[in-house]
């Protein structure tokens, strides 16, 4: 197909909000014989990227028929780390890094290369804007997508983090009596996650905004016992200098404002089984039964992100935050509680999930410029993966 054929172009709400609808319904289709997740974008097609920093949609034309869309958005994050020179504490290396998401073309009108103009042309927008990598993530198993990116568009193989996925059920989890866990504010929270998680890969320079957005309910901080309580929480700077000998954090993030998700693709048998849970359940409320949420039908949930602990004792800790985060969710009446976390994440053993709901996920990445934003660490997209990554929840 020729490229004058296909218009691309800045998404215009008022005029084509139902015809991108349109298209992101024809391209729902999951993998036969297993389960998928969909998503309900509850009439806001950028709701995904309403509260990044920066961020554009992109429609493509032919003959004033929508074909195709892609999405992007760019910010500061930490791509590694180096020491001062007066000190051996480590400091962030930031640079400007733009991704991409939402790529959808009509079915019946690809391999023609429109997928390909659309990153050409949200790439050329990423360029202008002054981003120095841009990265995307699919499933593993979505080989088309994996394809176009890596053997046409030059990005390569990065990140193979992980995505835990609870469901939220109808009881409360009960959470260690040797844990106490203390509600911080966006202030505090700030203080403590630039001091000690600034270097973690990924991490948003802007984690104050991050932070203070109205879809973030709040950051947990889980000590032990006896440590600290709410009443005698000393600050964050006191609390640096002198820390418990394990502790852990986590923020929450409301994606249910945002969007919904919806699985699909279950068995009758699995659906049966789900269905009996809830059943049995109401029927014998006080055995307390793990009854599982109807997830057959569009459900909100929760995101966790900005995990990360220190001590012997800090996957408890984490254990213990995630208890607390359920029974959050349940409150909010949610369908499931979900993370993302590096694939040889040490915390993640303190993650409730299940499996069939989880997933492994891959990051590509390409860079966009030949200067670097600090010499010391060369090329970011030929780096060695760390032990942890900071999931931005704006771009869940």
């Amino acid at each position: 197909m020729s490229d004058e054929l296909v218009l691309v172009r800045e998404f215009e709400v008022n005029k084509d909000r139902e015809r991108v609808e349109e298209v992101e319904r024809t391209c729902e289709v999951g993998p036969s014989n297993k389960l998928s997740l969909f998503t309900d974008m509850l009439g806001d097609p950028i709701c995904r990227l309403r509260h990044s920093p920066s961020y554009l949609m992109l429609v493509a034309e032919i003959d004033e028929e929508i074909v195709g869309m892609i999405r992007g958005c760019i910010k500061t994050v930490t791509c590694g780390k180096k020491f001062s020179r007066k000190s051996t504490k480590q400091h962030p290396v930031y640079t400007k890094l733009a991704y991409i998401l939402g790529l959808r073309v009509s079915p019946n009108q690809r391999r023609m290369g429109i997928g390909l103009k659309l990153v050409k042309k949200m790439e050329a927008w990423f360029k202008d804007n002054g981003a120095e990598y841009s990265y995307m993530a699919t499933e593993t198993e979505n080989l088309p997508s994996v394809k176009l990116f890596t053997e046409k568009c030059g990005y390569s193989k990065f990140r193979t983090p992980s995505i835990l996925v609870n469901p939220v059920f109808a009881h409360k989890t009960k959470i260690s009596p040797n844990v106490t866990i203390i509600p911080l504010t966006p202030a505090d929270a700030v203080i403590l996650y630039r001091n000690r998680f600034a270097t973690t890969e990924f991490f948003p320079y802007d984690i104050d905004a991050v932070l203070n957005n109205k879809l973030s309910l709040g950051t947990f901080l889980a000590v032990p016992r006896g440590s600290y309580n709410v009443e005698t929480w000393p600050g964050p700077d006191s609390f640096l200098f002198g820390p418990p000998c394990s502790w852990a954090i986590l923020s929450v993030w409301n994606s249910k404002e945002v969007f919904k998700l919806e699985v699909r693709g279950a068995s009758r048998m699995r659906r049966a089984f789900c269905k009996t849970t809830r059943v049995l359940d109401r029927a014998l409320p006080w055995l307390k039964l793990p009854s599982v949420p109807n997830l057959f039908r569009p459900f909100g949930f929760h995101f966790l992100y900005g995990i990360g602990g220190e001590g012997p004792k800090k996957v408890k800790m984490v254990k213990a935050l995630c208890g607390f985060a359920h029974n959050l969710a349940m409150e909010c009446e949610c369908g499931v509680v979900a993370t993302e976390v590096a694939s040889c994440e040490p915390l993640r053993f303190g993650i409730p999930h299940w499996k069939m709901l989880s997933c492994a996920d891959l990051w590509c990445i390409k860079r966009l410029v030949e200067d670097y934003s600090d010499g010391s660490i060369g090329d970011w997209t030929k780096s060695v993966p760390g032990t942890s990554i900071f999931v931005d929840p704006r771009e869940v």
